[in-house]
């Protein structure tokens, strides 16, 4: 039996995710291309909207190699329906 090889692209990732603060009762959706860099600055209180949620963890990430899907997807993150889809499949 053949091994299938997968292509590999130079693209550039962006990520949404969405992070649960350790208490448990604040969420956080955003996008980047690099998550951990992102989840650091989090943590140390450089992100204005978090800062006083500490410390964060990331409870779900989706990868896309579309910006502008990805962009699309945050945004729907942040509707009510949206907040309502992650709740109940993310």
């Amino acid at each position: 039996m053949a091994v299938r090889q997968i292509a590999r692209y130079n693209c550039t990732m962006t990520y949404v995710y969405i992070l649960r603060s350790e208490c448990g009762q604040h969420f956080y959706t955003g996008m980047t291309t690099d998550l951990e860099a992102r989840l650091e600055r989090h943590n140390a209180g450089q992100v204005r909207h978090t800062a006083k949620f500490r410390p964060w963890r990331i409870q779900t990430h989706i990868g896309f190699d579309d910006s502008a899907r990805a962009l699309a997807f945050e945004r729907y993150l942040k509707t009510g329906s949206g907040r309502a889809f992650a709740r109940r499949h993310l």
